[in-house]
């Protein structure tokens, strides 16, 4: 089944064929690109598309690669040990499975989201290659294997925080989600909003696209943070007033706070708008 734009979710054809070619090759797919561009928004999609259960490993700082394979309590087994505790014995009841171990085992093939992976160690990507190449794994504390029983199609997200090893690029597809352009970002926006007013939109995207254009500023605002936007002009009509009557030299649209997400980009907005009222005069 060929991976494609739904009623929710709008897709380049470049992801698309970076997609299907992905599940093709059964490769990884890793995807760049900036936050708010819809990467997670991605996976949930091709579940859907896929008919099939979303597991979601969401990666931080401390994340180990043996975390999603599984976890041994033996804290636990000593404490029941001591008290008695029936099944003590038996390992098994206190192995905890990971993500890995939760796909690999699914009696239906998964879509295996491996969230913001660079968050983690830089030795966690390779920690991951023989898991995610053989899709099989060995438990020391009983012996077994654990093998998949339908491969899962494994999407993996970056937000480019560090450089990911050259040999686990090597086992990927990858592919990098450009930020939309103006036509892209009014297609987003008529899935979100099928009813919204041309004007608003029109007058939106146009602010939304000038304050990604400033420049200097630290972080640019997001598709997400456009969609949050809008959802708050749409329930306020004084907003969408001051929208229509702004005055570019002004620092900020109304409801900023959907877009701008710091003092230094706030007070960079304010000198830039400062320095237009100046040449103005």
């Amino acid at each position: 089944m060929a991976f494609d734009s739904s009623s929710t979710y709008v897709a380049t054809e470049t992801l698309k064929q970076a997609v299907n070619a992905a599940v093709t090759l059964q490769r990884p797919l890793l995807i760049k690109g900036e936050p708010g561009t819809g990467k997670t928004l991605l996976a949930e999609e091709l579940a859907a598309s896929l008919d099939t259960r979303l597991i979601t490993w969401h990666i931080k700082s401390t994340t180990k690669a043996a975390q999603g394979l599984y976890e041994y309590d033996a804290v636990s087994r000593l404490r029941d040990s001591q008290l008695g505790i029936e099944g003590v014995e038996n390992v098994a009841n206190y192995l905890h499975p990971g993500k890995l171990w939760e796909a690999f085992t699914s009696d239906q093939r998964v879509v295996l989201l491996i969230d913001e992976i660079d968050k983690a160690d830089i030795e966690f990507p390779n920690d991951l290659l023989q898991e995610l190449d053989r899709m099989e794994f060995h438990v020391y504390e009983t012996g077994e294997t654990i093998r998949a029983r339908h491969r899962p199609v494994v999407v993996i997200t970056s937000n480019n925080e560090k450089e990911l090893p050259d040999a686990f690029l090597r086992r990927c597809f990858f592919h990098y989600i450009d930020f939309p352009d103006k036509q892209t970002m009014q297609s987003i926006v008529d899935v979100h909003f099928p009813e919204i007013a041309p004007r608003l939109v029109g007058q939106a995207l146009e602010v939304f696209f000038e304050l990604r254009e400033a420049p200097g500023l630290k972080k640019r605002p997001s598709t997400s943070e456009l969609v949050d936007w809008l959802k708050l002009l749409m329930a306020d009509e004084l907003a969408q007033e001051a929208l229509y009557q702004r005055d570019p030299a002004r620092a900020l649209p109304p409801l900023a706070g959907a877009l701008v997400k710091n003092e230094q980009d706030t007070q960079l907005l304010e000198r830039l708008a400062f320095m237009m009222r100046r040449q103005g005069r």
